[in-house]
């Protein structure tokens, strides 16, 4: 998908684990899709994102980013998350600007629940910093 000269890579292997969630966790990982895909077509250095599959679950990565992974699972029925490398400075870096903001899993994820409103802006800046990683890694707060 092309649209002002942004582009979308996807697997169609994608769409087939999106159709197998449950239409209430289908509708809560779409729009993090969304917001990811949004974030990434608004910033200026990142022209493409690929959408593929890792360890079975939608990844989005850019040329100067870290993959950011967003699942459901079946175990945990009222949650669904977004998940960063656990190796990075992301979460650690997430903890300390907000805080209160998300429900964190150690330095790998940001949980959400079910019927919980998601804190859009700060999320959003939180996926900025990922897709930019490998240029904001070496910045206080990662630029945040």
């Amino acid at each position: 998908m092309i649209t002002n000269n942004f582009m979308v890579r996807t697997e169609p292997s994608v769409h087939k684990v999106f159709e197998k969630y449950p239409v209430s966790a289908r509708k809560k990982i779409s729009y993090l899709r969304k917001l990811i895909i949004d974030t990434a077509k608004n910033t200026d250095e990142i022209t493409s994102i690929e959408e593929t599959l890792k360890w079975g679950e939608p990844s989005y990565n850019t040329k100067k980013g870290s993959p950011i992974r967003i699942d459901w699972k079946e175990k945990k029925p009222q949650e669904y998350a977004m998940y960063f490398n656990c190796q990075s400075a992301l979460v650690p870096t997430f903890k300390m600007v907000f805080g209160e903001k998300f429900n964190f899993e150690g330095n790998r994820a940001i949980i959400f629940q079910m019927n919980d409103p998601i804190p859009e802006k700060e999320l959003k800046i939180c996926i900025r910093a990922a897709l930019l990683y490998h240029k904001v890694k070496k910045l206080p707060t990662l630029g945040i």
